[in-house]
């Protein structure tokens, strides 16, 4: 057969395939899904002024020697809970042990010398006692002219000697007693100065640094440790200069802090006059509960109310997050339409809605999980 022939038919055929028409199956159409909506509107919330800020410690204390000496012992690492008068930091106390010996020593010779010394006291007044009865009989002797005035004259030089050296006794006597006391204070300097040398915690609190290490040298006045006092923090939030004259001293502030899950309740405990040269801000000061969770250095924001603002709310269970967009589904004409919105502060369990939607418009909720765009609904009454 002729192949240009079969070109015709075959091309008929295709002809009368397009032209016959494709039955198409019946779709089903889905049952609407019951929904409940509530209606955006407009709802007054306090104005509120956000500042960031940083939680600091009451309490910051640099803890130093006060005498230079090497150091023997660290008992406390960064990060560690103290209680008052725990052993921090221990020095080398050879020399200082030493010199205490060495004043005991000079203690206790002197002490040694004591009964010697009252013993001359005693001698010295028997002395005395003999010469007033020797010369108070030589005078009666004078008195009778039984004895000439050169027996007079030597007892009453006897007399004169013996009052003196009864005064060089006692002089001696007191002299000692000096020294003793003069000693006993060099032992008392001795015993603070080894005192000195075991550094101890001044209160309970956490210690946040430490620049020291065994056989390091140290020194009065450098710092060895940094210490905070446990449970008292506060908060320091930078505040613009236009917002300051309406916050005042015992203003409430509810403070959000990163590892915190939950706003705290605080009050302004000061303002600091001066304007912090680089951020051009004033630092409010702002008293925090004692919370464990709280820790110096911690990044938060201050949340300061100024009466009330009119915004549009919905609640927070209507907004669907999916990744950096948020979104509502909206009742319209039987249909869920969705919304890409933005959204601003958050109130307990309503969001405050920016852009994407109306006053009055009805959003579902709650949402049910298999609720999608375009699909019929029937709104609950």
């Amino acid at each position: 057969m002729n192949s240009l022939s079969i070109v015709p038919i075959g091309f008929g055929l295709w002809l009368a395939a397009c032209g016959e028409k494709v039955a198409e199956k019946p779709v089903a159409s889905a049952a609407p899904v019951a929904v409940s909506t509530v209606t955006a509107a407009i709802e007054n919330w306090p104005a509120q002024y956000e500042a960031t800020g940083t939680v600091r410690a009451r309490t910051s204390i640099a803890i130093a020697a006060k005498l230079t000496g090497y150091v023997r012992e660290v008992k406390a690492q960064a990060g560690d809970s103290v209680r008052e008068g725990d052993l921090l930091v221990r020095l080398d106390t050879a020399d200082l042990d030493v010199g205490s010996r060495r004043a005991e020593a000079a203690r206790d010779v002197l002490r040694m010398a004591a009964p010697e010394a009252d013993s001359g006291v005693r001698a010295a007044q028997a002395n005395l006692d003999l010469a007033r009865v020797t010369f108070g009989r030589m005078q009666e002797l004078f008195q009778k002219k039984s004895i000439s005035d050169q027996e007079l004259d030597e007892a009453s030089a006897r007399l004169k000697g013996a009052q003196a050296a009864f005064d060089a006794a006692q002089a001696r006597r007191v002299q000692l007693n000096s020294k003793i006391a003069e000693v006993d204070q060099e032992v008392r300097a001795a015993e603070i100065a080894r005192g000195y040398a075991e550094i101890r915690a001044p209160f309970g609190g956490v210690v946040v640094s430490r620049s020291v290490d065994p056989g390091g040298l140290a020194m009065p006045g450098v710092p060895l440790m940094t210490m905070e006092r446990a449970g008292a923090y506060r908060f320091e939030a930078l505040v613009e200069e236009s917002r300051l004259p309406a916050i005042r001293v015992g203003q409430a502030v509810s403070v959000t802090l990163d590892n915190v899950d939950r706003a705290i309740d605080a009050r302004v405990s000061e303002i600091v006059p001066a304007v912090d040269a680089a951020s051009r801000a004033y630092a409010v000061r702002i008293d925090l509960p004692a919370l464990a969770a709280i820790r110096s250095g911690v990044f938060g924001r201050a949340a300061f109310q100024f009466g009330s603002t009119a915004l549009l709310a919905v609640p927070a269970g209507a907004v669907t997050d999916r990744g950096q967009l948020q979104s509502v589904l909206v009742a319209d004409a039987g249909v869920v339409r969705t919304r890409l919105i933005t959204t601003g502060r958050r109130c307990n369990d309503r969001v405050e809605v920016l852009t994407g939607l109306s006053s009055g418009e009805k959003v579902i909720f709650p949402v049910p999980r298999e609720l999608v765009d375009g699909a019929r609904i029937e709104v609950l009454p």
